[in-house]
């Protein structure tokens, strides 16, 4: 129950602070910038895309379980 209060209060943080962005005067350097919630939406989105890459990435670079607890015969 405390958990959910939690994500409703975020959610509310949230949604006030998109929507305070058509209340104040933007200066923009590119027009893309000029859109409503521009910056909120640009942030999940890569933090999305992220996540995907970090998962992308994961299978290129991951060793076996037991990559370190190998014995070498070198010795």
């Amino acid at each position: 129950m405390q958990t959910r209060k939690i994500i409703t209060a975020l959610i509310i943080i949230c949604l006030g602070l998109f929507s305070a962005d058509g209340f104040y005067h933007k200066h923009v350097h590119f027009g893309v910038e000029s859109i409503f919630g521009f910056y909120a939406i640009f942030g999940f989105v890569m933090c999305v895309a992220l996540v995907l890459i970090a998962k992308w990435i994961r299978t290129i670079l991951m060793r076996a379980e037991d990559y370190y607890d190998k014995e070498y015969d070198n010795d």
